[in-house]
């Protein structure tokens, strides 16, 4: 019986595929502005020390232990760990650990996470074939520029399909990025775009749970096999991303094809990533900002009666746990977001930890938060009005937090926060000479230099 369509195909759409493909195989190394290297320097450094971070994380550990009963060959690093996996395994592992704090970057544009996948799948095949840094970050920028194009092509609504873009997206950029390292030609690259496009990773459904940093490590693992199957002669339909049962279509109603070759090999997405000075979900910033501002003007938890939080109606759809029971349903709470900016002064990943997130004092000033959806207000910005015992109303509007393109981290404070999260897991002085060699990254000859400073 014949079925009718919700949506009429577009049969006419533009062969991003094999656009895609080229510009993968064929962009010259290095071919961008130095700000833009100095970016993918950086979204490497932060996808580092996150992946440190989170190592010893029980999400990282019950990986691990399911990845050993493979009894893999030991290929490659985890960083943090002293453990050695196979490519695919460390790609799996080391994406997970990366994204388990939600303190990754942020590619405000789409809200993916890029490197999570990317950064994952590339310095595990890197790695293994010993490939310089300067092909590494080559690498590193054009996977990024595959998966956030096609994630500029299909959100919002992709995202509000349910999909959770980084890992839906990332399985592209990993392929993308392995692809360059193994040095396919444009016609093997888009076999490894076709195969990695059957592989979208990642239902919001999910966020909350260890699952949720799965999906970058997945993406990572299914774009790494997807270039080595490529490698190897497997095939793919050579128009996998845009037919009209191909990936874009499928996954979204919003197909803006020009997203995918717009000043494709002029404007790179990596120029437009983040770093999270918060270890929470991104829409949370604003209004942690404001609450470590209000913090700042000298207002104490105990003169609070309660807060006035308005925000814009994805920030409650995201992060509208009102009361969370451990660290990673705290992640997904802007009440909890709000407790710990006033109390604390910031929200690292400490600030999350299971025993805050039960603390008395911390539940108490949670439920005194009260938030009301404006869509007027940006999803980027936030307005706070702390109203206390003495009748006093506190106001702060922020419009871009902290971290965002319009503020962002130094290097130095990208620095600090590398050392305090890898530090109480590798040591000080593994710590410093990581940062040190994420640094001198397109100078390194060999990125396995970096192996035995990633593992402690």
């Amino acid at each position: 019986m014949a079925r009718n369509t919700a949506v009429p195909a577009d049969h006419n759409a533009p062969p991003i595929t094999r656009q895609l493909a080229e510009f993968v195989a064929s962009h010259p190394s290095q071919g961008w502005s130095d700000e833009v290297d100095r970016e993918a320097v950086r979204t490497f450094l932060n996808w580092a020390g996150c992946a440190v971070g989170a190592a010893r994380h029980e999400a990282v550990d019950a990986a691990l232990a399911a990845v050993q009963m493979l009894e893999p060959a030991p290929q490659a690093t985890l960083f943090g760990r002293p453990e050695r996996v196979d490519m695919a395994g460390a790609a799996l592992l080391n994406g997970i650990s990366s994204h388990t704090f939600d303190f990754d970057d942020t590619h405000l544009k789409t809200i993916i996470h890029p490197a999570g996948p990317v950064a994952s799948a590339a310095f595990a095949l890197a790695e293994h074939l010993g490939r310089s840094g300067r092909e590494l970050l080559d690498a590193l920028v054009l996977g990024i520029d595959v998966a956030c194009r096609m994630g500029n092509l299909m959100y919002p609504e992709h995202y509000d399909r349910g999909w959770h873009i980084t890992g839906s997206t990332g399985t592209l950029g990993a392929a993308a990025a392995c692809a360059r390292l193994l040095r396919l030609d444009a016609g093997q690259t888009a076999m490894a775009l076709g195969i990695a496009a059957s592989q979208p990773v990642g239902l919001r459904e999910q966020f909350g749970t260890m699952t949720k940093p799965f999906h970058p490590g997945g993406a990572a693992r299914a774009g790494l096999l997807a270039a080595l199957m490529a490698q190897h002669g497997f095939t793919a339909s050579p128009r996998a991303l845009e037919a009209p049962r191909g990936y874009a279509q499928v996954l979204s109603t919003k197909c803006a094809w020009n997203e995918a070759t717009d000043e494709l090999g002029q404007r790179f997405e990596i120029s437009f990533n983040t770093y999270k000075p918060f270890a929470c979900g991104i829409v949370i910033h604003p209004s942690i900002d404001a609450s470590i501002q209000l913090r700042e003007q000298g207002v104490l938890p105990e003169q609070v009666e309660r807060i006035e939080l308005r925000v814009h109606s994805l920030v409650l759809e995201l992060t509208g746990k009102k009361t969370p029971t451990d660290g990673l349903q705290g992640k997904f709470s802007v009440y909890h977001g709000c407790a710990a900016g006033l109390i604390f002064g910031r929200a690292a990943e400490a600030e999350f930890a299971d025993e805050i997130v039960r603390r008395p004092d911390v539940v108490a000033l949670r439920d005194k938060v009260t938030a009301m959806v404006d869509d007027r207000i940006d999803e980027a910005s936030a307005d706070v009005t702390a109203v206390l015992s003495d009748g006093r109303r506190v106001h702060v509007f922020v419009e871009h937090a902290i971290g965002s393109l319009q503020r962002p981290m130094s290097d130095e404070a990208l620095d600090a926060k590398f050392f305090q999260q890898s530090a109480p897991v590798i040591g000080d002085a593994a710590s410093r000479a990581l940062i040190d060699g994420c640094r001198r990254l397109a100078m390194l000859a060999d990125v396995r230099e970096l192996s035995r400073l990633a593992a402690g």
